[in-house]
């Protein structure tokens, strides 16, 4: 018979995304096997990263610096205050920061707009987003949110509502991966390649 916190912790490991209930038995017998010291430091990362990290109150990307300052990225006076790019999540903004091609600022949404999920505008940092592009010297807004169905929406969305404020609004180009053949791209993937073709 398992013991009690044994099936206590792959019970926690197996809510993690994309864990199922043998990974999490993997898992729980790799912190078992371990030295002791291995899981008191799992348990005071996990701890601390509860306690300690928190929302940007600019950008709502993470951080943890002390309560009402802002991100590293938001206080970098090297980037481009006149470029914001609008992202999903996190994950996606960490993309984009690793192609080094973009110095601007980010502004992550935390979700696309998903109506049979019952997400709307209101549980997005849509109006914070409003807010920001009022009292900020933004130019651009880069709309970056991925291209499914949810993400169009939430394109298009963002597009109706910051169009009026004057801002220009663009859209990340989709088309042929490096790499990719163009025999087995998908029309509508190929007929984006051909809209956003570019001189060379």
């Amino acid at each position: 018979m398992t013991p009690d916190a044994l099936n206590r912790l792959v019970a926690q490991l197996s809510k993690l995304p994309g864990i199922g209930e043998k990974t999490a038995q993997r898992l729980a017998f790799h912190v078992l096997r371990s030295p002791p010291e291995y899981a008191r430091e799992l348990a005071r990362a996990l701890d601390e990263v509860v306690e300690r990290v928190k929302l940007c109150p600019r950008c709502f990307s993470l951080h943890d610096g002390p309560e009402g300052t802002v991100c590293g990225w938001c206080s970098d006076a090297r980037r481009d205050d006149k470029a914001l790019c609008v992202v999903e999540g996190i994950a996606d903004e960490l993309a984009i920061e690793r192609t080094r091609e973009f110095r601007g600022r980010y502004h992550v949404l935390h979700g696309v707009l998903s109506p049979l999920e019952g997400i709307g505008p209101e549980q997005l940092r849509i109006k914070e987003l409003i807010l920001r592009l009022q009292s900020a010297p933004i130019e651009e807004v880069i709309v970056a949110t991925n291209p499914d169905v949810e993400g169009e929406a939430t394109a298009l969305y963002l597009t109706r509502l910051l169009k009026p404020i004057g801002v220009r609004v663009s859209r990340l180009a989709q088309g042929i991966p490096m790499g990719g053949d163009l025999e087995y791209a998908d029309q509508a993937t190929l007929a984006r390649a051909l809209a956003a073709r570019r001189d060379l």
